[in-house]
């Protein structure tokens, strides 16, 4: 009896060790396989917000040649592209009117534009002294603040505004500089001018004839008139200037210009050469316009003019009017928290990511602050060092078992 009751015994416990081994393997079947994922990592370090906008480079001083006088203009035979001299390329000729045809009227005209030709000139010798005051003014500002860095008594902010603030101050004074040259050149110019209305056709002169000659060094980059013709006082012949002379302007939403500062970097891209040019933001045009985007939005846009750090020998085939792209530095941090972007959702309201915590997603809401197109701004919600899953498919659910790709 107690043979049989073993024999009894043992064939229930196989038989429930069977059972359990049919609901094991049913269970294995049934298991739904983890859910293959593209995973990432949060992780510290620097963080840079940027807005990527088409541009096109400018020449910087630009000067537009007019006739001073009426009068035959001879045929000019400069090409776009010529390279002229200050004071002596012989830009255009002019054969004025015979001032025995001009009237009173005429030749008071011709004297009042001397005049104020003169004056522009004296006003452009007052803004130099005023431009150079402020430049060494910034420059010893710069020194100071310079030296009290060293002493660690002021930030690396202030030490970078005043370096901008003197270098801003040295391109006025630059420029203040060149408007004393165009000033001079166009009270010869209409000198010369005068002289021709107050000649006497019947002295034995040659001829009567208006030498028209550059007012800067550059090239000529465009021919306004070049036939010979019967032009009336101030038609504009051409445009000159200096192509290595560059800047760049590039127009950005009104949102990202108000967060745009003088100073800010600026990587350019797409210029055509091998490597990206360098620059820095100088200015904010106070006023914005009305543009119509590529998808027939309309939007507000405000230009912003920004300076090359290359030196022209780096960029020589780069030239006026030629398209680029623009990455303009909106916000910078050395060191934050930052998540992929891709490893973000939205959850109503607010963000979220899905957190791998021992093989199983887990979804955290997340406070983001700053945002690029790769990287986010991490404030709360995850630390660095957790590991999330990039562009989440639907599969993915808080207590999904989830295996790395």
């Amino acid at each position: 009896m107690v043979s049989d009751a073993k024999r009894s015994g043992r064939k229930i416990l196989w038989g429930m060790l069977g059972g359990c081994a049919v609901v094991a393997a049913m269970a294995y079947l049934l298991w739904p396989d983890p859910v293959r994922v593209d995973l990432a990592t949060v992780s510290r370090g620097p963080l840079t917000v940027t807005a990527r906008e088409d541009g096109l480079t400018r020449i910087r001083e630009r000067y537009e040649i007019s006739t001073p006088l009426a009068g035959r203009l001879r045929r000019i035979t400069l090409n776009v592209g010529d390279a002229v001299r200050a004071d002596e390329t012989v830009v255009a000729t002019l054969e004025p009117t015979l001032p025995s045809l001009l009237d009173p009227r005429a030749i008071a005209q011709a004297k009042a534009r001397v005049r104020a030709a003169q004056q522009r000139s004296e006003v452009a010798r007052l803004q130099l002294a005023t431009a150079e005051a402020e430049a060494e003014h910034a420059a010893a500002e710069r020194l100071r603040i310079y030296q009290l860095r060293i002493q660690d008594a002021v930030s690396e902010t202030e030490l970078q505004a005043a370096e901008l603030e003197a270098r801003l101050k040295a391109d006025a004074r630059r420029a203040a500089e060149y408007a004393i040259e165009i000033a001079e050149y166009e009270a010869e110019l209409e000198q010369a001018a005068l002289l021709l209305t107050e000649a006497d056709p019947t002295d034995g002169s040659e001829t009567m004839e208006l030498a028209i000659r550059a007012p800067i060094d550059g090239r000529v980059l465009r021919l306004h008139r070049e036939d010979s013709a019967v032009v009336p006082v101030g038609t504009v012949l051409m445009e000159v200037g200096d192509p290595s002379d560059l800047e760049l302007v590039v127009d950005v939403l009104s949102r990202d210009a108000v967060r745009i500062r003088p100073g800010a970097d600026v990587v350019v891209r797409r210029w055509g050469g091998d490597e990206p040019l360098h620059g820095q933001v100088r200015y904010v045009e106070p006023s914005g316009f009305t543009k119509i985007s590529a998808l027939g939005v309309e939007e507000q846009r405000v230009d912003i003019v920004i300076d090359l750090r290359e030196p022209p020998e780096q960029r020589a085939a780069l030239g006026d009017a030629f398209r680029i792209e623009a990455e303009i530095t909106l916000w910078h941090a050395d060191d934050r928290i930052r998540i992929p972007t891709a490893a973000l959702f939205r959850q109503g309201d607010d963000w979220a990511t899905f957190v791998v915590v021992r093989g199983t997603a887990e979804m955290r809401l997340l406070s983001i602050g700053q945002m690029s197109p790769d990287y986010a701004e991490v404030l709360s919600g995850v630390d660095a060092g957790q590991t999330v899953i990039e562009y989440p498919s639907d599969q993915v659910r808080s207590g999904t078992k989830v295996l790395g790709r």
